[in-house]
């Protein structure tokens, strides 16, 4: 045998080729091996030493070009702006580690790649680019020029019809497997008396060729998704569960066809293609009952943003899921666009980094298409809604992981792990069985070899995790605690130390009391005020908003907020600042008594607000149930004015820290990570997102007009913030139910592979028990949640 090559460790024979001293099979593997090394990408050897795939070089000329037409990319394309578009794509060649870190590193490879980003278990890479630098047709040429080549069909084009093809396809072949079966057993069913086997050999010649011609669209048909899985995975040396599957039905189908034609007999025709039925059944089944128990966040549960709809010349909140098209909504700065919209007024500057990852701000003209995603930075702006809310991709938008790399959890390696052994130990014990049973009982043999590798399954193991987990995260979002995803849980298990912002988070926006301390202000001086204020969503902005009274006829230009100072903008031209007093006075803030909110107008400090803090209902109850427990830490932009308050809460031991920045917010957050910590991050995702993003928990509380923040994992409605720590505390009870459901299927599959290695199984009772099995973990798990929280979540009157 030859050197293997270095790029795909295929066999490179007498002659291999040469570059830099290292054998290839190939000279397409030698091209894409001088591209990752120009380009620095060698560290996708490093990761999983020989694991590219063979390269069949192939010049694609104008195999493309479709990609330049403006109606194709319209189709493809998820979102075009400006010179930035973005593009999902299905790449079945994606096949382990290194091809992920490659496809997620192809910016070093094109510099007008933005961003991208691989779902591994759906082989979708999400690539963002510059389409002015490289076009769609050139992005899919640079991929199968290193051959990840992406399948592109109408289908994609149409998810929805792709998906109903694919049901209608199943339940064909149901139909199909379905009639075979019903009429081999009538054919068969002379055998299953006493004495049929005294049939004339007429007789079962012909009831055996007659079963042989139903049974091959069964086998070659119906059942053909096992064999092509299989064979894909063998391609990229990947033993899946399809490979004992495909190989229990050949056996059969080879082992019966020998008997029918020799004459020995009617062959398990029957079982064979009752094996297929059911195993479409279990198919189908299963896909229905995890749609039926779908942990992910529908249209109306997602997370709770609300908008600002504008009706009558009258400002009303209403639910993202209530909106319509034509509808008119209110942007405020820093506010999600929830929809597909056109600008009708205001100066709109578009921050797309929650769609692309580049936060350089887009101007818009009024008529033009604002995409949803977006985020306004600056004043008002007023959207005429012309798409209705998607909000499955504004869950897919809050999954991309631009900032915060969080990897693959511990429990989820150790499930992969077990699955990636399990078939080669079904595979030996089948072998073994089969072998025994020849030797001893050869009419034993068979039914035990086929019943050992159709009935033992990794799939009740590796559905247990996702299902348990994301049935706790639609527990959690029922009760008001919505999640960016499973791995949110697993994290919220570990974390030993909290840390709490306090404006908005510790305390309830609309019930502070307020006043003005100062001169006595006009009408057009609060209306003034109430213009600038009523442009952010910070929480000391909308008290004092709240607080004035007066409705505002005047606009705001040149309008900017300045992260824990305040804002600023222009009314009527004259400049008007409110924030802190370093911000507005540029002295820090001598008061220590308040919260206090400066206002400048037109070159003259008018005063403050002076706000006192009302805390939220149930913190000393959420402190107390927390302290014993972990490490409670409390940041403040805010002067000390509340220390004294904040102290008998929080108890001696705790750290309470003041006029925080937001870079010495997320400074913190480093150093307690730095020494080994689990950090979680509870705070108001405006002036905390630098820390939200560098904890590995980030929280956010929602008030009834509810925020979002892309930085967090998770935001709790404020009412629900007395049992925050029940939250908490649950995801550990989940983590039990995942353990205990790993136990029934470990038990499920010992039980049934030691019935099936006595030959006392038939191959048709396995295909029946084999899908049941993956329902049962499933159910138990969804159902155990669904139970447990209800006890383990309630409201006690105590916390109110």
């Amino acid at each position: 045998m030859g050197q293997k090559c270095i790029h795909c460790g295929e066999d490179c024979g007498s002659h291999p080729v040469m570059w830099d001293d290292k054998p290839f099979c190939c000279h397409g593997c030698k091209t894409v091996y001088q591209i990752l090394n120009e380009k620095k990408l060698d560290k996708y050897y490093e990761i999983q030493p020989m694991s590219g795939i063979k390269i069949e070089q192939a010049n694609v000329g104008n195999k493309y070009a479709y990609l330049d037409l403006d109606e194709i990319k319209e189709k493809l394309l998820g979102f075009s702006d400006g010179d930035i578009s973005k593009v999902t794509l299905f790449i079945p060649t994606i096949h382990c580690a290194s091809c992920i870190w490659l496809l997620e590193n192809l910016y070093t490879i094109n510099p007008a790649i933005v961003a991208s980003n691989v779902n591994f278990p759906q082989k979708k890479a999400t690539i963002t680019f510059n389409n002015k630098q490289i076009t769609l047709r050139q992005l899919v040429e640079l991929l199968v020029s290193i051959h990840y080549v992406p399948e592109i069909t109408l289908d994609q084009m149409d998810d929805e019809k792709g998906s109903s093809k694919s049901s209608r396809d199943l339940l064909l072949k149901i139909g199909v497997a379905g009639f075979s079966f019903m009429n081999v057993m009538l054919y068969n069913f002379p055998e299953y008396l006493p004495g049929g086997s005294n049939l004339s050999q007429l007789f079962i010649n012909f009831f055996g060729y007659m079963s042989f011609v139903l049974a091959l669209p069964v086998v070659f048909y119906c059942a053909n998704d096992y064999y092509l899985s299989a064979i894909k995975g063998l391609r990229h040396k990947i033993v899946n569960i399809d490979v004992p599957i495909t190989l229990g039905i050949f056996t059969l189908f080879v082992q019966s066809a020998y008997e029918i034609f020799t004459g020995q007999g009617i062959g398990y025709m029957d079982s064979l293609v009752g094996l297929v039925f059911f195993l479409l059944i279990g198919k189908w089944y299963q896909s229905k009952t995890y749609e039926a128990l779908s942990f992910e966040r529908d249209y109306k549960s997602y997370f709770p943003v609300a908008v600002t709809l504008l009706k009558d010349n009258k400002e009303e909140t209403i639910p993202l899921s209530e909106l319509k098209e034509t509808d008119h909504i209110l942007i405020r700065n820093q506010e999600l666009i929830p929809a597909d919209a056109k600008l009708v007024s205001g100066q709109a500057e578009i921050d797309y980094s929650f769609v692309t990852g580049e936060s350089l701000p887009v101007n818009k003209k009024v008529g033009e298409v604002i995409f949803a995603g977006g985020r306004q930075v600056g004043s008002n702006i007023e959207l005429e809604v012309i798409k209705s809310v998607d909000q499955s991709y504004l869950t897919q938008l809050w999954n991309q992981e631009y900032h915060k790399e969080n990897g693959e959890s511990q429990l989820n390696h150790l499930v992969n792990k077990v699955s990636e052994y399990f078939t080669f130990i079904v595979l030996s014990i089948a072998f073994a069985a089969g072998i025994y049973w020849l030797i001893n009982d050869a009419s034993l043999a068979l039914f035990a070899f086929t019943s050992v590798l159709i009935i033992a399954c990794p799939c009740a193991l590796a559905l247990t995790v996702p299902f348990t987990y994301g049935s706790t995260m639609r527990e959690y979002g029922r009760k008001g605690f919505y999640l960016k995803n499973t791995d949110v849980i697993d994290n919220l298990r570990k974390i030993d130390t909290i840390v709490f912002d306090k404006t908005g988070t510790l305390t309830v926006n609309r019930s502070m009391n307020v006043e003005f301390v100062g001169e006595t202000l006009s009408d057009e001086q609060l209306k003034a005020i109430k213009a600038v204020v009523a442009n952010s969503s910070h929480p000391l902005s909308i008290t004092v908003s709240e607080f004035i009274q007066l409705k505002p006829d005047v606009e705001v230009e040149q309008f900017k907020e300045i992260p824990s100072l305040g804002v600023t903008g222009l009314v009527n031209g004259v400049r008007v600042n409110v924030g802190s007093k370093k911000f507005v006075t540029g002295k820090e803030d001598d008061d220590p008594l308040s919260t206090n909110v400066y206002v400048f107008i037109d070159h003259k400090i008018l005063g403050y607000f002076k706000i006192e803090n009302q805390y939220r209902p149930g913190l000393k109850t959420v402190i107390d149930s927390l302290r014993d427990k972990y490490n409670l830490y409390l940041l403040s932009g805010d002067n000390d004015s509340e220390r004294d308050n904040l102290r008998p809460v929080f108890g001696s031991d705790a750290v309470l820290k003041f006029n925080q920045s937001p870079t010495d917010k997320r400074d913190f957050i480093i150093s307690l990570k730095a020494q080994g910590k689990k950090v979680l991050m509870i705070g108001d995702g405006l002036n905390d997102a630098g820390a939200l993003m560098e904890s590995d928990i980030g929280l956010t509380i929602a008030d009834d007009i509810y925020s979002f923040s892309p930085a967090c994992d998770g935001i709790i409605e404020s009412s629900k913030f007395p049992i925050l720590n029940k939250f908490i505390n649950y995801t550990k009870v989940s983590f039990k139910i995942v353990v205990i459901s790993f136990i029934i299927s470990f038990i499920y599959n010992v039980v049934g592979i030691s019935f099936a290695v006595s030959g006392a199984m038939s191959p048709l009772v396995a295909a029946i028990l084999m899908p049941i099995s993956s329902v049962s973990v499933v159910l138990f798990a969804t159902s155990s949640v669904k139970i447990t929280t209800k006890l383990f979540l309630k409201k006690d009157n105590s916390d109110t």
